[in-house]
Parts: structure tokens; sequence; C-alpha cells
């Protein structure tokens, strides 16, 4: 499946009813690392849960582990706040479960997009694309 450059942010969430419309509730994380800013319009694309775990089945028979897999994967386009500096200088980001990217060039605070270059079982690698966030 191809991802748009122009993604913003990518979260799971149940379609619900309520008062005759349904709703998708966007994560206030979204809203908080400024990748979703409040009263604007947004497309949304919807992608099935069934043929997203299929997939996950189909990948998790080929590596078969019981070690968590990297929340992220090379050439995915992030969202990250920067809240450390490493001791060689480089900016520490930490996305889900603690999982931490190294973004050289990044100070603490920034917002940055980046592009992942590099995946390890328990550290990433992200090259800034965007720092005007």
């Amino acid at each position: 499946m191809e991802i748009s450059d122009e993604l913003l942010c990518l979260f799971s969430e149940r379609v619900r009813e309520e008062d005759g419309t349904y709703v998708i509730e966007v994560p206030q994380r979204e809203v908080d690392t400024g990748a979703v800013d409040l009263g604007a319009t947004y497309r949304v694309a919807l992608i099935s849960a069934d043929r997203e775990a299929a997939e996950d089945e189909a990948s998790a028979s080929e590596t078969p582990t019981s070690e968590p897999q990297p929340p992220v994967e090379v050439g995915e386009i992030r969202y990250v706040e920067i809240e450390d500096i490493g001791k060689q200088g480089d900016g520490i980001a930490r996305v889900e479960r603690g999982y931490v990217i190294i973004v050289p060039g990044a100070e603490i605070g920034e917002r940055v997009k980046i592009e992942v270059t590099e995946v390890k079982s328990n550290f990433a690698v992200g090259e800034i694309i965007d720092e005007d966030l």
C-alpha cells in the first residue's frame, strides 16, 4: 500500500454512531503534537481493520518472534517532538512503548517531520525533512 507524503497522522479508531451521524475520534496526542489543528478540515482515508489484521498475520508468520517489533519502519514519515539530547548531541524522540528515534541536528523542544532511515530492535534513526511545525 502506498502512503502519500501529505499524510499528517495515522491512528486506529472505531467508527461509532452518535445522534444519527458517524464519528471517528482523533486522539488528543495528534492535536498536542500539532499534526491536527482544531477547526481545520482534513481528508480522511479509511482502511479496513480486517485487511490490516490479515497483513499483520501474514508478516507475523514470515518472521516468528516473541520479541515486540519496532513501532516504525524504514521510509515511514513521522511527526516527533525532541525530548532529550543524546551523548553525541543528536535529538532524541520517543514514540510508542518508549521506543527511541535518534534525530541528528534536532534540538530539545523542536517538533519536526522526519523520515525513518534506519530501524534497529531498540532504536531508529530519522532524518529531518521539515522543521517548520
